[in-house]
């Protein structure tokens, strides 16, 4: 104690002092035994004081001897000369005393989240207990109210009736207090081009709702970064702090977009000279489509590959078979558009393209020999080299079959030979023939079967329009059913038996020949009836011969 206080302290008698005053003292002895400290508070005789009302929330005395302290006086021996002190009242008085200061002013005070009740909180503020409602807890809802248990918070008074001590706090008000004070400052300063530092309050799809002080503003995902940003959700999360540029505020409606990309020059300023046409360069896969792929230049330069620019030879479906997320991948820059913020890339353009030399390789008309690599419904795919297939066209697997089926014919893996037929380089196809490695039999067939002639042939089909019958191997003639014999029926044919029948005419292009059954049963009626005359003595008068002769010529070599 200062001397000042000391003297003053004994100019007062000790039937001075009431019961319920506050008085400074100082510790001169700690009885642990007894369990109280012994304070000289100036007077003959000292006050004691319970060591239980020293000891800190970790269980330690946190006294020593010549500590300095104040306390209540609750109650005085005169005859023993003993005063009874708390330090504990002492503290409690002094904190009601605030606690109707900040009640009666709107004032904050601090306290002591010490447990939890029904509805809300047991606050100590300064050893007075006061209680905190949920509601009062937070401006927004709290998930974990637990969380909150033995930590310290300042709180408004919005209830208090000294005598029941029933005090009622709210740390919502206080939160709201701040709140509209930084939003007043923040306004002040809001302007477009401003810049601040927030913290995020809210991640979503579509942007962050950034906290700039008492007042939101939100960064949508086009305005997060200049690169690619498909979702803000694992990039940021809510209290992290962020600084922003105000692209625009509505001041009536408190309405503000903010941006971080634009605290950075745009990428895009001079993008066409750091990639002109025909420049090889670098690029890191970022994202994967139907179409293509596209590729980080750097960030907030991306182009795309489409998918078929990204090999010269192989057929790629998907452009996942070639590249995955996250590859760093060589390009060539084939176009850029910078006010559309587009660039168009090759990969295949890297390498050569080997159909600038195909043609020389295997110029039209020669032959190769390749596997089959696949079989369709269409034709059978033969590899010539590597990444390079010629499709063998089902039209160009045989001369004579008109109805062919690949996959009877072949199987993946066969080697076979083939003519080339042709090279669409732009295309890029590569076209086969495995016909044309033996000659066209229906050029042949024009030279054996001439128009008059007789053939002999198997039928291998009945309609209701003729007969068809095989006379080579795969090449079919057709007997009308106007040229089967008179008084016959097609119900006396059958699939398989040998017929002979009169070519009538031959189509080589068409691929058609037209045959005649009654013409040679005609002919055979009219040998027997010529074989009886003579038998009979009969001659034919010249008249008759000549008559038969132009007959055969107007019927047959007229045709021809």
């Amino acid at each position: 104690m200062e001397d000042k206080e000391l003297m003053e302290l004994y100019d007062k008698s000790f039937k001075e002092l009431e019961v319920g005053e506050i008085i400074k003292g100082e510790v001169v002895h700690i009885d642990r035994d007894r369990e109280f400290a012994l304070i000289d508070i100036g007077y003959k005789t000292e006050g004691i004081i319970p060591i239980k009302e020293f000891v800190n929330r970790d269980g330690e005395i946190a006294i020593k001897v010549g500590d300095k302290i104040e306390a209540l006086l609750v109650k005085k021996d005169e005859e023993r000369d003993v005063i009874v002190l708390s330090k504990e009242k002492a503290r409690q008085k002094q904190s009601l005393i605030k606690i109707e200061e900040a009640f009666k002013n709107n004032g904050i005070i601090k306290g002591y989240i010490k447990a939890r009740t029904k509805g809300g909180f047991f606050v100590d503020i300064d050893g007075v207990q006061a209680f905190l409602p949920g509601s009062q807890l937070d401006f927004r809802p709290i998930k974990n109210w637990d969380s909150f248990i033995d930590t310290e918070h300042e709180f408004m008074v919005i209830k208090f009736d000294k005598y029941k001590k029933n005090i009622v706090l709210s740390r919502k008000a206080v939160m709201e207090y701040k709140r509209e004070t930084m939003k007043k400052e923040v306004l002040s300063k809001l302007k477009e081009g401003a810049i601040f530092e927030g913290k995020i309050k809210t991640v979503t799809d579509y942007g962050l709702f950034v906290d700039l002080g008492g007042i939101d503003g939100l960064v949508h995902i086009t305005d997060i970064s200049w690169g690619r940003v498909t979702s803000p959700i694992g990039l940021y999360k809510p209290g992290d702090e962020v600084k922003v540029k105000v692209l625009k505020f509505d001041k009536e409606k408190e309405k503000i977009s903010l941006g971080i990309k634009q605290l950075t020059p745009d990428p895009w300023t001079d993008a066409e000279k750091k990639y002109p046409v025909g420049a090889r360069v670098k690029g890191k896969i970022v994202g994967i489509t139907d179409y293509g792929a596209f590729v980080e230049l750097e960030p907030g330069v991306e182009g795309l590959i489409h998918i078929s620019e990204m090999s010269w030879t192989k057929k790629i479906k998907y452009p996942s078979q070639v590249v995955n997320v996250g590859d760093i991948v060589d390009v060539v820059v084939l176009d850029i558009n910078v006010p559309k913020r587009r660039i168009a890339l090759g990969m295949r353009q890297v390498e050569p393209n080997p159909w600038d030399i195909i043609e020389e390789k295997y110029p039209i008309g020669s032959i190769v020999k390749g596997k089959v690599r696949s079989i369709t419904d269409f034709g059978i795919f033969v590899g010539v080299e590597e990444g390079i297939d010629g499709l063998v066209h089902v039209s160009d697997i045989s001369w004579s079959k008109k109805r062919v089926n690949p996959a009877e014919l072949f199987k993946v893996g066969d080697e076979v030979e083939a003519v080339v037929l042709n090279i669409n380089r732009e295309a890029g196809r590569f076209s086969l023939g495995i016909k044309q490695l033996a000659p066209n039999p229906w050029e042949l067939i024009a030279e054996k079967c001439k128009p008059g002639s007789t053939v002999k042939g198997i039928i291998t089909s009945i309609t209701d329009f003729g007969i068809f019958v095989e006379i080579e191997e795969g090449i079919e003639g057709l007997v009308h059913v106007s040229e089967i014999p008179k008084g016959a029926s097609l119900k006396q044919y059958n699939v398989g038996d040998e017929v002979e029948a009169k070519v009538l005419n031959v189509s080589p292009q068409d691929k058609k020949i037209a045959l005649s059954i009654k013409r040679v049963e005609e002919k055979k009626e009219k040998e027997k009836y010529k074989e009886y005359l003579n038998k009979q003595g009969f001659k034919p008068s010249l008249g008759e011969i000549l008559r038969e002769e132009i007959k055969n010529l107007n019927l047959e070599n007229l045709k021809e």
